[in-house]
């Protein structure tokens, strides 16, 4: 995980959006999948607004991550676009 400089963490990369799945609460790490995490999706919403939809590629769940979009290493806004 990459520390924010908000003191919240990310848990994909900034770059190529992926992330492991790892936890079955945020921060856990008790899933014993492991599988790896492909970004598939964008959601925006009121409450959380914009998130990366992620699908395990071991296991088919989904899971859904807030963007780093004002920090001193911002997720990568192309990849974002691309996944809309």
């Amino acid at each position: 995980m990459i520390q924010l400089s908000n003191g919240s963490y990310r848990n994909h990369c900034p770059y190529c959006l992926y992330s492991l799945h790892v936890d079955n609460k945020p921060g856990d790490r008790e899933n014993s999948c492991k599988g790896l995490m492909k970004p598939i999706g964008v959601k925006n919403t009121s409450k959380k607004g914009v998130q990366i939809v992620h699908e395990c590629m071991n296991c088919g769940i989904q899971k859904v991550n807030k963007i780093a979009e004002y920090d001193t290493q911002p997720d990568d806004l192309d990849a974002i676009i691309r996944l809309m």
